[in-house]
């Protein structure tokens, strides 16, 4: 499995229905990467190989998906996107973080290991 575009729709049914719930509530099962990109943009297209990569990676222990803030403008203004690329980490405690910009493939891992999936191998 690779990355999974994500529609608003798609986020409210996968992540959080922000129309539904007040405060922040991750309906996933596993930790998620969320990319806010557009097709256009120089630097999504430098992190989009690397999110492919991490996809597989870590199959089955985290998931990571794609939403292009030009076609998903309502999710976009939700999360007030500014800049592109930005990312919404969500671990495996469900809390949501953000960062803009690209990071290189060791830092994506470094956050993965050491934030996203922390919590739930030390639970298991």
């Amino acid at each position: 499995m690779a990355t999974v575009q994500l529609t608003t729709q798609g986020f409210k049914e996968k992540v959080f229905d922000y129309d539904t719930v007040a405060d922040w509530k991750f309906q996933g099962e596993l930790p998620a990467i969320i990319d806010f990109y557009a097709d256009w943009c120089g630097p999504c297209k430098m992190v989009a190989p690397i999110l492919e990569e991490l996809a597989v990676e870590y199959e089955g222990r985290i998931i990571i998906y794609k939403v292009n803030t030009d076609k998903e403008q309502e999710l976009s203004a939700v999360f007030g996107i500014q800049s592109i690329p930005t990312l919404l980490f969500i671990g495996a405690d469900g809390e949501p973080w953000m960062q803009p910009g690209v990071l290189p493939k060791f830092e994506f891992k470094k956050i993965i290991e050491q934030k996203m999936l922390q919590p739930a191998e030390k639970e298991a």
